[in-house]
């Protein structure tokens, strides 16, 4: 029954999306802005993490000036919310004239000579139409993809997975990652794939903090990790937002050798190319996020009840074979 309902609520939620993406987009921008009234000034979604977050990451600036930051965010949350929603049934012509891509061209020989590639990237937005990357890429039997965070619905997992792969990109579970890149590895099929790595770790998971944004940060290494084992090449990104509804993600580095880099070093990169591109349009990025809801203090805490438990288990099986 519950498979059933998941199906129903499924089509019910694309054929909404697919109607709604008929809409030209400046129809779309119009429902955006009443969007925004809505969450902004009545619902006031997320306000205070919001606030929060944006005077601790630009403590040097004014309240006037977080308050100009902190609009502009929402009104691109709710035109990320429409653009989305327009992958549905946007043409392959219309998504190429507003989302393009800058400094591919080493990117595209690599991919040529069989090496493969992964994408650093951010909840930067509109992360979703980056998706449109593998019609940009000339190279043949290059393997592209995203890796992803299954949804808790199954019908909204269900519903993201089909516009994610509307130009060719397959959808990785984060689980599966080093998984599937290995196996096409063992193929020989170059793969070009898109991580988004600035979400918060869980607790038992941290093993590196960065200082980002004026603040300690835990932080993933997972994508490190993979990109170490398998010597893909590095690809940091910026996504760009020119005018509303025209987006470029500009690549701004490429470091083709990574097996032997230091340990953390890629990471720290990311983090401090990051923080740049958040300096220079910081309304780009997701600040509902409760990105530092992991403190060190907290960390340390989780570790030393961890070692404590550890122990008492020691004891305890001593004891039974005593």
């Amino acid at each position: 029954m519950e498979k059933f309902s998941q199906a129903i609520l499924y089509y019910l939620l694309y054929g909404s999306c697919y109607l709604l993406s008929l809409v030209p987009l400046r129809g779309l921008y119009v429902l955006s802005d009443g969007l925004y009234y809505l969450i902004y000034y009545v619902t006031r979604y997320r306000r205070k993490v919001v606030r929060k977050n944006l005077t601790n990451s630009f403590p040097e600036k004014k309240v006037i000036e977080i308050a100009v930051i902190e609009k502009k965010f929402y009104a691109m949350l709710c035109d990320y919310f429409f653009e989305s929603i327009k992958l549905a049934g946007i043409s392959k012509r219309e998504i190429l004239r507003r989302m393009s891509f800058e400094g591919l061209e080493r990117v595209d020989e690599l991919a040529g000579e069989g090496r493969s590639a992964a994408f650093y990237l951010s909840h930067t937005f509109n992360w979703e139409w980056i998706t449109s990357f593998p019609m940009h890429i000339h190279s043949k039997g290059v393997v592209f993809g995203q890796i992803y965070h299954k949804l808790a619905n199954k019908a909204f997992d269900r519903l993201f997975l089909k516009l994610r792969k509307r130009f060719g990109a397959i959808s990785i579970p984060m689980p599966d990652t080093a998984r599937v890149m290995m196996s096409y590895k063992k193929e020989e099929k170059p793969v070009i794939i898109g991580f988004i790595a600035d979400q918060a770790p869980k607790l038992h998971t941290v093993d590196h903090w960065v200082d980002f944004l004026h603040q300690d940060t835990a932080v993933i290494t997972g994508t490190e990790r993979i990109i170490k084992k398998l010597n893909c090449v590095a690809v940091f990104c910026s996504m760009v937002s020119e005018k509303r509804g025209y987006y470029v993600c500009k690549v701004e580095r490429v470091i083709e050798e990574t097996c032997n880099i230091p340990d953390y070093e890629l990471t720290d990169m990311y983090y401090k190319h990051l923080e740049e591109t958040i300096r220079k349009y910081p309304s780009s990025w997701l600040w509902t996020h409760k990105r530092w809801k992991r403190t060190k203090e907290e960390f340390e805490q989780y570790k030393l009840e961890q070692e404590i438990a550890k122990k008492k288990r020691l004891e305890q099986t001593e004891e039974e074979q005593a």
